[in-house]
């Protein structure tokens, strides 16, 4: 396990910088491998029943706790796969259609590890993390569930 994996993890209200993360998960001479997970804002509803086309959506966040959490995901994400660096980065307020909502960036010196460690990253985020999501549509709004 690398001796001190780094860490970049914010909730941010302006636009993800996917440029900035790829950079920071890359150039290691220890990494082989970086997996990425980027969620973008898409036209359709991921409800059961809604037809409508999504406008924009809306995130909102308690911001101390959602940190605490994504920390401890972290944690855990750095026992199991020992990441050299991580980023999580969630973006909070209105996003447009095509605008990203959150992206994550894993640097390991295996590919597997770098795959599974993404992974579990945003399927731990979206089952623990309070980040709340509302769709808007044009004849209304409804927040969503995260639990299948």
């Amino acid at each position: 396990m690398p001796e001190c994996m780094e860490r970049d993890i914010q909730i941010v209200e302006e636009a993800v910088d996917l440029v900035g993360l790829q950079a920071g998960a890359t150039g290691r001479e220890t990494d082989g491998a970086m997996a990425s997970f980027v969620g973008t804002v898409r036209q359709s509803s991921g409800m059961k029943g809604r037809e409508g086309q999504v406008v924009r959506l809306e995130y909102e966040a308690f911001a101390p706790m959602a940190l605490a959490e994504l920390g401890r995901i972290a944690d855990e994400v750095e026992e199991e796969y020992a990441p050299t660096h991580l980023a999580i980065h969630h973006r909070v307020g209105a996003l447009e259609r095509g605008e990203v909502a959150v992206a994550i960036f894993v640097s390991t010196p295996h590919r597997a590890a770098a795959f599974s460690a993404c992974r579990t990253v945003i399927e731990e985020l979206k089952k623990r993390v309070p980040i709340w999501k509302k769709e808007v549509f044009a004849d209304g709004a409804a927040w969503v569930d995260p639990r299948p």
